[in-house]
């Protein structure tokens, strides 16, 4: 299977950094196309949430670039080993992160949603409310599970998601790679078809649009090839913007070809 590719990123309308890091990493192997894609939303002071999310970028992209490598070679590729490797990845950056900080008195962190696919499959790990969606020709649907206080209080009956829009808890994480004590990441699994694009996000694209606007600009029948992705993703930020959204606003884009 093929894919096509497109990114986005920017600044937003308040901050003077974009603390948002992405990367996108593709690889032909025995195993076919494979391709991992990651969003980190960083946060922090100053300089500090940009480092926090370009350094688990780093990390999760030497992990490509070496211990999968070698497991394609080996034809030792499963997605139990995959997600183990995640887990720890994760756990030692929060370990790093959180001295770093404690060195200089300063808190600083990240989110994390990472989606490789695979042999016809997706595995995706996650840690704070970034997020990655699936389309398909019917429907959009959230796969990850926001880690925040407003999604826990949805789901517990206090909130509704309308409310959750303006509560000012909104930005306050369960737990994030860097600022929490310890860190448990989420992983989620499915299919890849023909005819499907996923999106991974920075919540900065996500609070201001709805899933129909969505739909018609990323769905796959919106992505005709690579230049169109690109002016629609940059389109939507656009949109978001004009809405006065205010913070960092970073995604990126796949579709999937026979």
């Amino acid at each position: 299977m093929n894919y096509l590719v497109a990114y986005n990123t920017d600044v937003g309308l308040r901050k003077h950094t974009n603390q948002d890091s992405m990367a996108v990493k593709i690889m032909d192997s025995e195993f076919g196309r494979i391709v991992l894609a990651i969003v980190c939303d960083g946060m922090g002071g100053l300089a500090h949430g940009e480092l926090a999310s370009k350094e688990v970028i780093r990390a999760y992209c030497d992990w490509f670039d070496h211990d999968l490598t070698d497991m394609v070679k080996k034809k030792e590729v499963d997605i139990d080993g995959i997600c183990h490797d995640w887990r720890e990845i994760a756990i030692v950056e929060n370990d790093r992160l959180s001295q770093y900080g404690a060195r200089r008195g300063i808190n600083l962190g990240t989110t994390l949603s990472a989606m490789l696919i695979i042999q016809n499959h997706y595995v995706v790990v996650h840690v704070g409310d970034s997020r990655i969606y699936q389309f398909t020709n019917e429907r959009v649907r959230q796969i990850t599970e926001d880690q925040s206080v407003v999604a826990r209080e949805i789901v517990l009956g206090n909130l509704t998601p309308e409310q959750a829009l303006k509560d000012p808890r909104r930005s306050i994480l369960l737990q994030c790679i860097g600022a929490s004590p310890m860190v448990e990441p989420a992983f989620f699994r499915g299919s890849v078809g023909p005819e499907m694009s996923f999106l991974i996000c920075s919540d900065g694209f996500c609070h201001e649009i709805s899933h129909d606007e969505m739909m018609e600009r990323l769905g796959p029948q919106a992505c005709a090839d690579a230049m169109t992705m690109k002016q629609n993703c940059m389109h939507l930020t656009d949109l978001v913007k004009q809405r006065q959204e205010m913070d960092n606003i970073s995604m990126i884009l796949l579709k999937t070809q026979e």
